[in-house]
């Protein structure tokens, strides 16, 4: 179940593309790649692509169980050209994509499988779910260095916002349905983010079809895919629980020595609960109950 490289996985996947959802895990370093890949085994994906750099291992449980496909993932464009790529090989399928240490909830997820979500998303008529993607930190980093700790995993509780989200080609107008999303780490050290990439929301969940394509600020080209709701009531979202930004501040060398700790006072510990996420309004139920 390994491939040399992402044309040859495309070439000969045949019937792994045939069993939807599909997981899309982009491998950037080797920080929690085997609790990544459970975890969304666990939510019910029936299709689990790791993309990663051929030096890094696998368990070998978790290696049996997903399509292990050798890729730069430091590459310009490797996030891009690798969904793009799955799109065009799987049209009709839902798809899914993230990073390691990065784990998905969505609304009863405990109880509840991702299939049997997206059955009721596409029974109200949608095609792609927002994510917005919800910083976790240690909270020791003299303990943690790398900002990556389970067990004493930490979220912000509040400071989130949204900004109208503006058509340039239609004298900046905002679009229908469409926001930015804004909080976090990326937010409370904005200084050290550029603002390309200060913004929280992600359609990490969709149907592929003929034509779509991933731009690189994580929306897609049809623009209805990127609307947080439909027109007549409010849909289901869920919440990325992500390491990736406090792994990034605490590795980067302009911003590591800058920041002793990324707790404040609307710290609190991460509960590994959809309840959570729910009470604090980081996602939406919606018409699902």
């Amino acid at each position: 179940m390994r491939s040399k490289s992402l044309g040859d996985f495309v070439k000969t996947a045949g019937s792994a593309l045939s069993e939807g959802p599909i997981a899309i895990v982009l491998v950037e370093d080797d920080v929690e790649v085997a609790t990544t890949l459970r975890h969304h085994e666990k939510a019910g994906f029936a299709t689990i692509l790791a993309l990663m750099p051929a030096r890094f291992d696998l368990p070998q449980d978790i290696a049996a169980a997903v399509h292990r496909i050798d890729y730069d993932t430091s590459a310009d464009g490797a996030v891009e050209t690798a969904v793009n790529s799955i799109i065009a090989a799987a049209p009709g399928q839902w798809i899914y994509y993230c990073f390691n240490a990065e784990y998905l909830f969505f609304p009863f997820c405990e109880t509840r499988s991702v299939s049997e979500m997206l059955t009721f998303h596409a029974e109200e008529r949608r095609e792609a779910m927002l994510s917005y993607v919800v910083d976790l930190y240690a909270d020791d980093l003299s303990l943690f260095p790398d900002a990556v700790s389970l067990e004493r995993a930490h979220l912000d509780r509040s400071g989130y916002y949204a900004l109208a989200r503006t058509d340039a080609q239609d004298n900046d107008r905002p679009k229908d349905r469409q926001l930015d999303f804004y909080g976090g780490l990326r937010w409370r050290f904005e200084e050290h983010v550029p603002y390309t990439r200060r913004k929280i929301d992600r359609i990490s969940l969709f149907r592929a079809k003929p034509g779509l394509m991933l731009r690189s600020d994580h929306t897609l080209s049809d623009e209805e895919y990127n609307t947080y709701a439909c027109p007549w009531h409010h849909n289901l979202t869920t919440a990325i629980c992500s390491f990736r930004t406090a792994k990034a501040l605490k590795s980067n060398p302009g911003s590591a020595q800058a920041i002793t700790t990324f707790k404040w006072h609307n710290s609190e510990a991460f509960e590994w609960h959809s309840r959570q996420l729910l009470d604090l309004g980081l996602m939406e139920p919606g018409q699902w109950f």
